[in-house]
């Protein structure tokens, strides 16, 4: 080894437990902030009957596919590391063999079948708005949505509350920044609400996952969705179609109460409709 590399060793050195060190920063910067956005990745469970069948189902399928990878890649990297030229393996002459082709056309057709039932009557149950304990009309213009309840002969629009000094960043942000509305839709607990969802201008999207709903509003059509929630809360959403420059300003806030909030609610809404 000459003198000048001698020399330049401990530079070396240096520069590479530098190099471990920023990369051990950036990997716990980057796992911290995994972490805290960890609960953001999946979809959420949802307070209804539907939410929770959806969640259950988007897990199964998950997991299929996980299960799927592992043997593919498995099979994959294995036959690369154990059957290369280097430990003198030879490849096979053979070109068609029926009993592979056979084994596999009915594994992932077995599989289809396994994730197409439980799916199959998952779409049908949230389809299935039939019983019915109530109709609200939902329209979506640009930028904000309008609620008619047609059982009770009132409705309201509903405009994104937050300040346009908090948009300009010229004021705090809340926590719930861009998902506030001054008037939100409030529906009872423990009934079959049945919405139909269509639009004044452009296609908008009604999008609620706590609730489990989405439905595209498109102008000159109706779509039918519909939810009984049976926990009291605020569930909040957004438009989930880009329906034009000031899409990200439509958000949807739904407030479930007690039936009985919910009567004194619609008294006081249609005392006010008839003064």
């Amino acid at each position: 080894m000459s003198e000048e590399i001698r020399r330049m060793l401990p530079n070396l050195r240096s520069l590479l437990n530098l190099r471990r060190f920023a990369a051990v920063v950036f990997l716990l910067s980057f796992a911290g902030a995994a972490q805290a956005g960890w609960d953001t990745l999946n979809m959420p469970v949802g307070v209804t009957e539907v939410s929770r069948i959806v969640y259950d189902l988007h897990m199964l399928i998950f997991w299929i596919c996980v299960a799927i990878g592992i043997i593919v890649f498995g099979a994959m990297f294995y036959s690369i590391l154990m059957h290369r030229k280097s430990r003198g393996v030879t490849a096979s002459t053979f070109h068609e063999s029926t009993t592979v082709e056979v084994i596999w056309t009915v594994i992932p057709f077995i599989i289809l079948v396994a994730m197409a039932v439980p799916a199959t009557a998952t779409l049908i149950k949230m389809e299935d708005s039939g019983e019915s304990e109530m109709t609200i009309k939902i329209t979506g213009y640009q930028w904000l949505w309008r609620y008619d309840y047609l059982d009770h002969d009132f409705g309201f629009y509903s405009f994104l509350a937050t300040s346009r000094e908090a948009i300009r960043d010229q004021a705090e942000k809340d926590e719930n920044y861009l998902l506030e509305v001054d008037r939100p839709l409030v529906i009872p607990t423990g009934t079959k609400i049945r919405m139909l969802v269509t639009a004044n201008d452009v296609i908008h999207a009604w999008w609620l996952p706590d609730l489990a709903l989405k439905r595209d509003a498109v102008p000159g059509f109706i779509n039918e969705l519909w939810t009984l929630v049976e926990t009291p809360g605020i569930y909040r959403g957004q438009c989930a179609e880009l329906c034009g420059r000031d899409h990200g300003f439509m958000p949807i806030e739904v407030h479930a109460v007690p039936p009985d909030a919910y009567r004194a609610w619609v008294e006081e809404q249609t005392a006010s409709a008839t003064e």
